[in-house]
Formats: structure tokens, sequence, C-alpha cells
């Protein structure tokens, strides 16, 4: 059986890997990558598909608002993929086919895949009326509760380290990726810096520029020229530019 398969993410880059390694399986048909909320519904809602990727996370129309639109009997099987694990873990795993984490791997999918199998094969993927009104519930409720990251998992050579968010001194954009600056080493992150933004502690970290954020613990000095505009030092002599925005929140921090 060829499942037709529809993968969203509002990430270029995100829906390739996925397409990338879809293509591996003989049984997936990739048959639409919709890169927003909005294209999602459209397709769901006049074509069938047998299996859906959904992204969580994604500006304007996210994925709870996807499966609300669409509704139950549009809703093939869904694996819900999201850059955040400790989001709506536990809802996915009662209620969904599986959940996979962003960048995703190779492995993981494969073991996603034969769940999602298992549960067609015993017509066991369906969800009631009841069921898809319980995940939607489990998943927004996660997601208003979700807390600060205390620590990033990221690459450190050939191994993987867990950092404490308190040490990072600052956090560079590098377009999809970020680039954490610690103790004179970086390390990179597969968030957006307006993701990671949305995610940490504005009470420890400020976003003074469109391209960094600066850990206030590590901020030595600030310089502004007349226009509203700056910079900052830090601790270890680190000089970042700082926008008028930038700036504007570091005051209302009481830290400017």
């Amino acid at each position: 059986m060829i499942l037709r398969t529809v993968i969203v993410d509002d990430e270029p880059l995100a829906r390739d890997l996925l397409d990338a390694l879809l293509s591996e399986h003989e049984d997936i048909e990739v048959v639409a990558k919709c890169q927003n909320g909005r294209e999602a519904i459209s397709y769901l809602q006049s074509t069938a598909a047998d299996l859906l990727f959904l992204d969580v996370q994604m500006p304007n129309i996210d994925g709870f608002d996807v499966l609300e639109r669409v509704g139950l009997q549009h809703l093939p099987p869904t694996v819900f993929v999201t850059a955040y694990h400790e989001y709506a873990v536990r809802a996915f795993d009662v209620h969904a086919a599986d959940y996979l984490t962003k960048p995703v791997d190779s492995e993981r999918l494969t073991t996603a895949l034969k769940r999602v199998r298992e549960k067609i094969a015993a017509k066991a993927a369906l969800l009631t009326q009841e069921q898809f009104t319980a995940m939607l519930n489990g998943l927004r409720n996660s997601e208003e509760s979700k807390s600060h990251p205390s620590r990033f998992l990221v690459k450190d050579g050939e191994k993987e380290i867990l950092l404490p968010v308190e040490k990072v001194d600052w956090i560079e954009a590098a377009q999809y990726y970020c680039c954490l600056h610690t103790n004179g080493r970086q390390y990179m992150l597969r968030e957006t810096i307006t993701e990671l933004d949305n995610r940490l502690d504005p009470k420890q970290f400020v976003r003074i520029h469109r391209s960094s954020i600066v850990n206030l613990d590590r901020i030595r000095e600030i310089y502004r020229d007349g226009h509203g505009e700056g910079s900052i030092v830090l601790m270890d002599g680190m000089k970042l530019r700082m926008s008028k925005v930038g700036r504007q929140k570091l005051a209302e921090l009481g830290k400017a």
C-alpha cells in the first residue's frame, strides 16, 4: 500500500529534509509540501491523504489551527513535528500516530512510520470525535504550560552535550540556526533567533538587535549614540550592536 503523504512546515530546509528522508521508503509518496497552515487546510479539505506530517509551531496558522479547521472527516493519521521536545510530548504519545523532534533523524522516522503502518493495519489510526477534541485540548494545554529551557542539547564534535542556559554569553542569528557563544566557544542550535527569543526567560535574556540576544548577567558596559542606538560590551570584551528597540528593552528592565 502506497501512503499518499503530506508535509506541512514553514521552514523550507525542514520540508526538504523530511522529503529526502521519506524518499528512502518505497511505500511513501509525498504528494504535497505545504509551506504554511493555510496551504495545508486548503489541500487537506480538497484532496484525500493517507498520512500527514504536521509542524506544530508555525506563524499565523499553527498546527493546532490546521487540525481544527481541516476537521475530523479530512484528517489522515498524523505525525506531529516539533522543534521542542518538551512541547506536548505526553499528548502526542496518547493521541497521535507519533511525533518527531527537529532535526528529524532517519532512524526515528523509520520507527514512526512503523507505528503508522501498524495502526493503519489495525484500523486504529482513525480518531473518534471525542479523541480528536481531547487531542486538541491536550496539545493546547501543553503549549500554554511550557516553561523556559534550562539546557540546550548541542553537538560538540562527535558527541552531544547539555549546555546550561545560564552559561550562554550571547546568541547570534545564522539563518535557520542560532550560534550560542559561551566562554570563547560556539555551538549551533537548529532554531531561528525569533523562535529562541520566544522560548528564553525575558528576565535573563534580551534581544538587543535583530541578529543577537544577550545574557543580562554578561553585560559589562552600555553605550548609546544620538539616534537611540548604541552598543554593549560583554564581560569578555566582546562588543555587540544594539538597536533602538533593544535599548528600550534594557531600559524597561532597569539595566540601562
